[in-house]
């Protein structure tokens, strides 16, 4: 069950010892940053969880599954999620 923003700040308010109004807060500053610094080359690192990086994609073709006719793809920007191995580790052991 995925859980929702109330629920993850009421959680974080709680393991933290703060008020919901903080943890919404610290929550929504560390969205912000993970936003703006996804623009950056280096990307955004969450320690032991991931980092989130944009990345250019360049054109390319593809197959239309359905016909089987060759399509050309477009370029594009994109953004990646790439899991630390931390959280690789605690997740699948």
């Amino acid at each position: 069950m995925a859980a929702t923003k109330s629920q993850i700040i009421a959680k974080v308010a709680e393991d933290a010892e703060i008020s919901k109004a903080q943890a919404k807060a610290a929550i929504e500053s560390l969205i912000g940053q993970a936003y703006t610094g996804a623009n950056d080359e280096k990307g955004f690192t969450i320690p032991g969880l991931g980092k989130i990086i944009k990345v250019d994609r360049s054109a390319r073709q593809g197959r239309n599954p359905a016909t089987g006719e060759t399509i050309e793809i477009a370029a594009k920007t994109v953004l990646k999620f790439r899991i630390a191995k931390a959280a690789k580790d605690a997740v699948l052991g």
